[in-house]
């Protein structure tokens, strides 16, 4: 993963931009990682993920409350 400082990425904003196509891009400022830029794509794909992971935990949760007493009954 590539580091800006913070005055490097404001003053190349076009080459951060560029970067970020490629690979996500951590913004340093005074030692301390404070950002990180990644593409539209790239967020949308994490998006989407964190979207199904949601999804799933729901039908898991859901899964729980309605079929609790039965899967207490297949553990024994």
């Amino acid at each position: 993963m590539k580091v800006m400082q913070a005055s490097e990425a404001k003053n190349r904003f076009g080459e951060l931009l560029d970067s970020s196509a490629v690979e996500p891009v951590v913004i340093r400022k005074n030692g301390r990682d404070v950002a990180v830029v990644v593409s539209k794509v790239e967020y949308d794909r994490r998006l989407a993920q964190v979207s199904k992971q949601e999804l799933v935990r729901r039908y898991h949760e859901e899964s729980i409350e309605e079929f609790g007493g039965l899967y207490e009954e297949l553990a024994k």
